[in-house]
């Protein structure tokens, strides 16, 4: 199964902490870093990869709450049915650092995993990848 991380550029050490997980767990992420070259059309390449995912992870912190980009990628999820039981919402950190009007009402009514600073940070993301795993 091909995974899309949709994350804020500030979250992107955690986005590849998350795909080197689901990548040993067997899953195919889209990496934007090996993907994107100098040059290219980066609106377009990132289109492409939505277009060629199967299921999407959105690690929600404060800054992609209020990334643009991010929305347009979960709106983006919501409208496909491939995506279905397929988009998975990563709450991370303090869940009350994210301001409710920032966050898509719809992701409300998904079942989310929590990412906190007192988990043990291999056990949450091996959850995200538990959760794909049986929808694969």
């Amino acid at each position: 199964m091909k995974v899309f991380v949709s994350h804020a550029d500030t979250d992107e050490p955690l986005a590849q902490r998350v795909a080197a997980v689901l990548q040993r767990a067997g899953l195919e992420v889209w990496d934007p870093a090996r993907e994107i070259m100098p040059g290219d059309d980066w609106a377009a390449v990132v289109s492409q990869a939505l277009q060629n995912s199967q299921a999407m992870v959105v690690l929600l912190t404060r800054d992609a709450v209020r990334s643009r980009w991010v929305h347009f990628e979960i709106l983006y999820a919501l409208g496909q049915v491939r995506f279905r039981k397929r988009l998975v919402p990563v709450v991370v950190g303090n869940p009350e650092e994210l301001r409710k009007e920032d966050v898509p009402w719809v992701l409300g009514r998904l079942k989310t995993i929590k990412l906190t600073e007192y988990d043990s940070e291999d056990d949450g993301i091996a959850e995200i990848a538990r959760t794909l795993r049986n929808v694969a």
